[in-house]
């Protein structure tokens, strides 16, 4: 059994920083490509960054320049460090890797961690 915790989320204001983590625990042998999406109210999912195993990253246009991912393969956790935070940037951030365990390769989440920018 694999399960992924993110924590940080909070309240903060317009400019202000956060950074959110992600662990991962249970058996697992690897973790491939890992990223933070978000869902904000009334709107689909969508993808904020991710980090390949050997540090790859890719951006969405909305953060790239504010939001910096990384990852630290020893601790099997994964870190999103939002600057310059907006309004538009409110929204639950769920945490996905994908993750060799015993016997299969598969996608997992965390329950997500709330981020709220607002004055």
């Amino acid at each position: 059994q694999v399960q992924l915790v993110e924590s940080g989320g909070g309240l903060v204001q317009p400019g202000g920083s956060l950074r959110l983590s992600c662990a991962a625990s249970g058996t697992i042998f690897s973790i491939y490509t890992t990223g933070w999406y978000r869902q904000a109210p009334g709107k689909e999912r969508e993808l904020v960054a991710t980090i390949t195993s050997d540090g790859n990253t890719n951006y969405a246009d909305s953060v790239k320049g504010r939001f910096t991912i990384s990852r630290d393969n020893a601790k099997k956790t994964v870190y999103l460090q939002m600057n310059s935070l907006k309004p538009a940037d409110t929204a639950v951030y769920l945490c996905n890797a994908r993750i060799r365990t015993i016997g299969v390769i598969d996608d997992s989440w965390g329950q997500g961690t709330q981020v709220t920018v607002s004055s």
